[in-house]
């Protein structure tokens, strides 16, 4: 199973950007991985994620403020979030499978996860 860190995360305001990345280790990188989050109080929800060849799919919520990327060579996927509102408050984790990654709980077709990083957004 590949092992996942997530960095990056920190207190911003609102309207600034942040870029997340999660280093893959002790497995080939997944052909699937993605990004999720949990707010407090609430549910995990899918962010976005890219598959090997370099396509995405992005939560509605997201879509053309985070831009998501991955780095075969570095074993490495990136989160760059733009435009960052107090909403956005959340800890991210990271994920990767050799499935479709889905935003279908309880599993979301994910086979390995993060520790996560806390970002929070300050108004």
């Amino acid at each position: 199973q590949v092992q996942l860190k997530e960095s990056g995360g920190g207190l911003v305001q609102a309207g600034s950007s942040l870029r997340l990345s999660c280093a893959a280790s002790g497995r080939t990188f997944s052909r699937y991985v993605g990004w999720f989050r949990q707010a407090p109080g609430k549910e995990r929800e899918f962010v976005g994620a890219i598959n090997w060849i370099g396509r995405t799919d992005y939560a509605d919520s997201v879509k053309g403020r985070f831009a998501i990327s991955r780095d075969n060579a570095k074993n490495t996927l990136y989160l760059q979030m733009n435009s960052l509102q107090p909403e956005d408050t959340a800890v991210y984790y990271c994920a990767a499978a050799t499935g479709r990654i889905t935003a279908t709980p309880p599993t979301y077709g994910v086979d390995s996860w993060g520790k996560g990083t806390l970002v929070t957004v300050s108004s």
